[in-house]
């Protein structure tokens, strides 16, 4: 990895410091092994013991809070427009969930709460790769630009 103290990334205005970008992405992690366990103690509370559901009811409330983190700092900093999209995407989903378990409908809509997991699930891996992949470009800033491992978004 070739990062100076002060790393310019794609489209960025300004530059970013060293230890944002790595903060970056090591809340993006933090947030995906946070959903891996909530995964985990649903799976433990169905066929286990059900009072993991306490624990999976606590753990959202726990790290639900660092999504609008990576959120605000995504929305703050120039990333790709990709990253900005995945970024912005988990509280929106993440509050979806909440909304799919709270709310009571005619149309239960409860039954959509495993697919909106599943596509928070997608989103925060997709985001935690997408910044991995800016931060193994090891190719000087001029020529990041046309690093075949980030993807601007524009052809997808």
């Amino acid at each position: 990895m070739k990062l100076s103290s002060q790393t310019p990334f794609l489209g960025w205005d300004e530059w970013a410091p060293r230890s944002l970008i790595l903060g970056f992405f090591a809340a993006a992690i933090l947030f995906n092994l946070c959903l891996a366990i909530q995964v985990l103690t649903v799976g433990l509370a169905y066929f286990y013991d059900s009072h993991w559901w306490t624990v999976h009811v606590w753990l959202v409330r726990a790290y639900g809070g660092l999504s609008l983190l990576i959120a605000a700092i995504a929305w703050y900093f120039s990333w790709p427009q990709r990253v900005k999209a995945l970024a912005l995407g988990l509280p929106i989903l993440l509050g979806l969930q909440f909304l799919t378990v709270h709310l009571q409908t005619p149309v239960p809509i409860a039954v959509l709460h495993p697919l909106i997991g599943f596509s928070l699930f997608s989103a925060s891996t997709t985001l935690v790769h997408r910044v991995g992949h800016l931060l193994a470009a090891d190719q000087d800033p001029p020529s990041l630009l046309s690093h075949p491992a980030i993807d601007l978004g524009e052809d997808r």
